[in-house]
């Protein structure tokens, strides 16, 4: 992985925690490692809150990720899915330097807003930004 790009958990880590409803993929998981999904919190027939570490949604919908020009060619499911491909070795270096500028800019505004408002230990202060945090591969414990 690039120095620059240091993720914090593992997609198959985001899996078994529980990321983007259980439903990010919708169904649709042949091209990744079956290892993956083995203690994944995967579900079945849509988006479920209770499948997310917090129990809560956090993000946004996709129709603002498209308006927002977030989703690219080679990624039609966004950000978590050039991960998975880019952590199984795929290189697409324009698309990898903007994304890797994207989760750049994500993690330190929120952490920085955890840091600020919540008591150290308490993970349950700010979950919406904590699942966020997860969803972007950093470590939503801090």
């Amino acid at each position: 992985m690039k120095k620059e790009f240091s993720p914090q958990v593992s997609p198959q880590e985001m899996l078994e925690l529980g990321i983007f409803g259980g439903w990010y993929f919708k169904g649709d998981i042949d091209e990744y490692p079956e290892t993956w999904f083995k203690e994944a919190k995967i579900s079945t027939n849509g988006f479920n809150k209770n499948l997310n570490f917090f129990e809560i949604m956090a993000g946004q919908p996709m129709s603002i990720w498209k308006n927002k020009g977030w989703i690219t060619p080679e990624d039609p499911l966004g950000w978590f899915q050039w991960y998975c491909r880019y952590s199984l070795g795929r290189r697409i270096p324009r698309v990898d330097a903007f994304q890797i500028r994207r989760w750049q800019s994500f993690g330190p505004r929120h952490i920085g807003a955890i840091k600020k408002n919540c008591e150290k230990g308490n993970i349950y202060c700010r979950k919406r930004q904590r699942q966020a945090l997860l969803q972007w591969a950093y470590d939503p414990f801090i």
